[in-house]
């Protein structure tokens, strides 16, 4: 499992000539960074007096995100594990019409299953920086910039897996399937390019040298 794996070893494990870990896999772990850094913000103001108001907010908050955190982390090993179905299915044989036909379905099932996890990474975000923002709205103040840095993390990872979601689109032969998840990831994706401004907005206003 690529979750199990040292920094190094994953990063190393990227690098190298194996597609996997690949695009998609790294989009999930900045998915899942950027959660795990909202729940830092969470943690570091529960417990504190100056935010006694917001606990119980808060509380739920890192439920919610650690939630995610988790979630976006399988996403890493099956990003991969879809790649390699697709890769599986490509060399089934072809050398009869009845072995085509059947090489023909396997690929497309394992393209669509292989579109539908970054397609699922993208929603995760969406659900991640909804989280992130109200962090940043109440959380502590001297972890603001943490928060936009989640913010931009889950930002880059639901570009990111917007990319690979078009990328296998362009191989299915399915109209209606393209058509609803081409909307899908559209929506989504300006959903979270929105949060991800108003955020960075608001870290860069208090920021700003007029508020220190």
């Amino acid at each position: 499992m690529l979750t199990t794996k040292t920094v190094n070893e994953f990063i190393n494990d990227t690098a190298s000539g194996d597609p996997t870990p690949g695009g998609g896999s790294i989009a999930a772990l900045a998915g899942a960074l950027g959660a795990a850094l909202t729940s830092m913000v969470c943690n570091i103001t529960i417990g504190r007096k100056k935010y006694a108001d917001v606990q119980e907010t808060m509380k739920d908050l890192l439920r919610q995100s650690e939630n995610l955190r988790d979630a976006f982390a399988r996403l890493v090993d099956e990003d991969a594990e879809a790649f390699n179905t697709v890769m599986n299915a490509l060399t089934l044989p072809k050398d009869t019409e009845q072995e085509q036909a059947k090489r023909a379905t396997a690929v497309q099932y394992a393209t669509k299953n292989a579109t539908e996890i970054p397609l699922r990474v993208m929603q995760l975000c969406e659900q991640a920086i909804i989280l992130t923002q109200s962090a940043a709205q109440k959380g502590n103040v001297n972890s603001i910039s943490d928060a936009g840095v989640a913010a931009l993390l889950l930002r880059a990872a639901c570009l990111g897996a917007r990319l690979n979601v078009q990328i296998n689109l362009g191989s299915i032969k399915d109209p209606a399937f393209v058509q609803e998840t081409t909307s899908r990831a559209e929506n989504i994706g300006k959903r979270v390019e929105a949060m991800s401004h108003d955020i960075l907005k608001r870290v860069d206003e208090a920021l700003s040298p007029a508020h220190s």
